[in-house]
């Protein structure tokens, strides 16, 4: 039988930055949680230390090929083994886990969230990519099975935690903040030149390199102005962004009398990953506390969306609806991982995208087979559009 004083974890993506970072605050508050499943897609070293220390009841490694290593290393702590992406969702109907941290990369979050969400497991969820692609289809199941879903982002926990005992009073208007990235009043001849070490050199946070690079081109927060319309049941018009470069103010709620909150904190994923985990309380955290005179000024600016198409174009799809949010998604993950290889420049991520989205078969009403259609079409689109570049490039 599951504990009744602790919460038991599955963590769907434990050797990436937030998985590494749950299990931190983890560590720190034996009594209120207890870890049921690991998941990892290549990372079988890590893996196997974080089972060994954590002792789950299950861990599932992602490669096939890496199945034998991690199975040997853990069996005789009577940890169970699986490997594939059917494990990694079936393991989720385990009736011992009561919260499920979606940690996982882009669209691969989506089956996983979906099947958790019809387990009836309580979502964590770290991967904006899945309200981005089906916000609709998941929202809509998630109140079907009375689950909740608590954002772990940093913008949208500020919401969440501005939101707590206001939610009988309607909102105007909230406000994502963004640092605006490595590269913020760059033009764009400066971003034709940029290296991806460059733009893995964020300069408040600490992020895997996808996330680090969509700061960078500002589509992270195009993204998050997606995921915010469905959390919290807005409209595009609702949803300003706003770039506060020192990440002190990690977002405000505007209510129709003008009032204006705000939640304010160092820029540490730690602290929205605990509020997730924890909510409906707050747990001590031994972290630092924000020093006001360290930061005697708090700046805000227009975003870029000249230089910074990326933002632009995920208004744009939001607006459209339907699969188009998944054509921009897929499109975007395509470039992003063509840049990390050096094969695009920083300035063609856009242009992919934008091309992707007029290039690929557009529906108003998809069900979840649409969905999965559109990934695979727009990821083809994309990259030959890739293709196309580097042969334009190699001339």
């Amino acid at each position: 039988m599951p504990s009744k004083t602790k919460k038991n974890i599955a963590i769907l993506g434990s050797t990436g930055s937030i998985g590494t970072q749950a299990l931190e605050v983890i560590r720190q508050h034996p009594d209120s949680f207890s870890i049921e499943v690991l998941t990892a897609r290549n990372n079988a070293t890590l893996l196997i230390e974080q089972a060994a220390e954590f002792k789950p009841n299950a861990v599932v490694i992602g490669s096939d090929m890496l199945y034998d290593k991690v199975a040997s290393a853990l069996q005789p702590l009577g940890i169970k083994v699986y490997c594939g992406d059917e494990a990694l969702v079936q393991v989720l109907d385990m009736e011992s886990i009561h919260l499920v941290l979606v940690a996982l990369v882009g669209y691969a979050g989506l089956r996983p969230t979906l099947r958790a969400i019809e387990a009836g497991k309580t979502i964590a969820l770290a991967n904006k990519e899945t309200l981005v692609v089906a916000g609709e289809l998941v929202t809509r199941l998630a109140l079907e099975k009375g689950v909740n879903i608590y954002p772990v982002d940093s913008e949208h926990s500020a919401i969440f935690q501005c939101l707590a005992g206001e939610f009988h009073n309607p909102v105007e208007k909230i406000y994502l903040t963004a640092s605006g990235g490595p590269f913020r009043g760059k033009d764009a001849g400066f971003l034709r030149t940029v290296t991806k070490a460059q733009a893995l050199k964020h300069p408040n946070w600490n992020m895997g390199c996808k996330v680090t690079i969509d700061s960078a081109t500002l589509m992270n927060k195009g993204l998050e102005v997606i995921e915010a319309r469905w959390l919290f049941n807005l409209t595009p018009a609702q949803i300003e962004v706003v770039v506060h470069p020192q990440s002190i103010i990690h977002s405000m709620v505007q209510f129709r009398d003008g009032s204006i909150k705000a939640q304010m904190g160092p820029p540490d994923m730690r602290i929205p990953i605990q509020y997730a985990l924890s909510y409906p309380n707050r747990l001590h955290s031994p972290n630092p506390r924000f020093d006001f005179m360290m930061h005697p000024e708090l700046t805000f600016e227009t975003p870029d969306t000249g230089n910074f198409r990326c933002l632009g174009l995920a208004y744009e799809a939001l607006e459209k609806g339907g699969n188009m949010p998944c054509i921009l998604n897929a499109a975007n993950e395509v470039a992003v991982n063509a840049f990390l290889a050096e094969k695009i420049r920083f300035d063609h991520i856009p242009e992919i995208i934008s091309e992707s989205m007029q290039c690929t078969g557009f529906y108003a009403r998809p069900d979840y087979n649409d969905y999965a259609e559109t990934d695979r079409v727009a990821r083809l689109v994309a990259g030959e559009l890739v293709s196309n570049i580097r042969s334009g490039l190699a001339k």
